[in-house]
């Protein structure tokens, strides 16, 4: 049976799923009525070490950059228009192959040319995040964000994350800074020169 997660909620994958090998992380959202312009969201992924920030470019996971260096990592492909029930878009995790010096893992969803379409989180309805057991297509655990996030246009959703030697789940629903993560949007698999750290908003 699923784990409904709360804001703050966390699940022990090796309780809710001993098992599981390949772990897809499905996140949805549904765009309400607007001025007719295209809505589009981006899901995205940041392998970070204990210090918090990715160790190279190739940490940033996005519809640029579908695959990390190692592997361990993938993103399925954009969906632009949000469009049809299930995930929007998904990214496929291989556990056993996540270096041992990244420390967790975070889900990031960012609307699309928003401050030029004047989208916001506000005109979003029914976001969630979800773990699946990619081996079998069982659900572990859910989180569907109710917060008000009227004027943002970018979230941290969910993040995996290393605990005691096993991996673990939270649900986040934290807002991002925008202007930094602009910032690595243009710079990030375009200037090699520039390497990209994470600092979180709240």
């Amino acid at each position: 049976m699923s784990v409904s997660l709360s804001k703050g909620g966390n699940v022990s994958l090796s309780k809710a799923a001993p098992s599981m090998k390949n772990v897809l992380v499905g996140l949805g959202w549904d765009a309400r009525s607007t001025d007719g312009q295209d809505f589009d969201l981006d899901a995205s992924a940041f392998l970070l070490a204990a210090n918090g920030k990715v160790r190279g470019d190739s940490d940033f996971i996005f519809y640029n950059n579908l695959t990390s260096s190692d592997g361990s990592v993938t993103h399925t492909g954009d969906n632009r228009t949000g469009e049809g029930d299930g995930d929007d878009e998904s990214l496929k995790i291989k556990l056993d192959a996540v270096p041992s010096d990244v420390d967790k893992i975070i889900f990031v969803v960012t609307i699309h040319d928003a401050q030029a379409r004047r989208q916001s989180f506000g005109q979003v309805s029914g976001a969630f995040i979800r773990l699946v057991n990619d081996d079998n297509q069982t659900e572990v655990a859910r989180y569907d964000l109710t917060e008000d996030a009227s004027t943002e246009t970018a979230m941290l959703f969910g993040e995996l994350y290393r605990h005691n030697g096993e991996w673990k789940f939270r649900a986040v629903g934290q807002v991002m800074l925008v202007v930094w993560h602009l910032y690595v949007l243009s710079t990030a698999l375009t200037r090699p020169d520039r390497k990209v750290t994470f600092h979180p908003g709240c």
